[in-house]
């Protein structure tokens, strides 16, 4: 079996210029094979969703591309520095306050005290926090624990954001609310974005590309291309349409796979 190679600070040169390049990524768990021969890209700048099956292997696919893990086979290319990831659990440190918990990678960058306090405060503005900075986390939201978590995202100074369903322990109208934060300080950050998530609508809503992941092992099964002009509502017409044929085709991938 080839060995597996994971890069994290090739040239842009060498991996075509792109913020993340997955080369026939294949991962196995013993006899079990995840993804198999996984090959796409995600250009800089670009906000991709994969969405899928439970088991389909979106999870383990971001897990790669943050070196968290390793492919059995295949390449992951991610130019400059490595990837922030955020989760659906925002993963706040409750001993310490909203603008402590942004400061925290600030502080092993070995950023000096005072600015890392403005960067943090600066951060904070941006994910519409400006006063949360003493806040502990049991005083926040949902919604607000999840901004913070982003704002920590951000302070490892990656371009490459990864999110693993970030929003989807919220409630409705607080993910609407947030999908509008994402969509802002994407295009403000000029940030690249490779979103997993199992809610179709959301994808629609956030990508300017979808990627469909068949389920066991999981490969790429289809790509849609969206060019539905942002700001875009969770209930405009096109989202709607677009939602509708992209659930069709998941249906499909399940009841195949439910046949083999």
């Amino acid at each position: 079996m080839p060995r597996a190679l994971v890069r994290l600070r090739p040239s842009l040169h060498e991996a075509g210029a792109k913020a993340v390049h997955l080369d026939r990524l294949t991962k196995a768990y013993g006899p079990q094979l995840v993804l198999d021969e996984v090959q796409f890209s995600v250009d800089p700048g670009e906000f991709v969703c994969l969405v899928g099956a439970s088991g389909s292997g979106k999870s383990t696919l971001l897990n790669l591309v943050a070196g968290l893990d390793h492919p059995t086979t295949g390449q992951v290319h991610v130019p400059g520095a490595r990837p922030a990831l955020m989760f659906q659990d925002h993963a706040l440190f409750p001993w310490l306050s909203a603008g402590r918990n942004v400061e925290l990678p600030l502080r092993l960058a070995g950023v000096p005290r005072a600015e890392r306090h403005e960067q943090a405060l600066e951060l904070l503005r941006l994910v519409r926090l400006p006063d949360a900075y003493g806040k502990r986390v049991h005083q926040l939201s949902g919604g607000m624990r999840q901004r913070v978590a982003l704002a920590r995202a951000l302070a490892q100074g990656a371009k490459v954001l990864l999110m693993d369903e970030p929003f989807a322990a919220l409630d409705a109208i607080t993910r609407d609310l947030l999908h509008e934060e994402i969509a802002r300080v994407w295009q403000e950050r000029a940030l690249t974005v490779l979103f997993v998530t199992h809610n179709v609508r959301e994808a629609v809503r956030l990508g300017q590309r979808v990627v469909l992941l068949a389920s066991r092992p999981g490969r790429i099964a289809r790509t849609w291309h969206i060019d539905i002009p942002y700001p875009r509502r969770i209930e405009d017409a096109d989202v709607t349409a677009l939602t509708r044929e992209i659930t069709a085709h998941l249906h499909e991938e399940l009841v195949r796979h439910a046949r083999h």
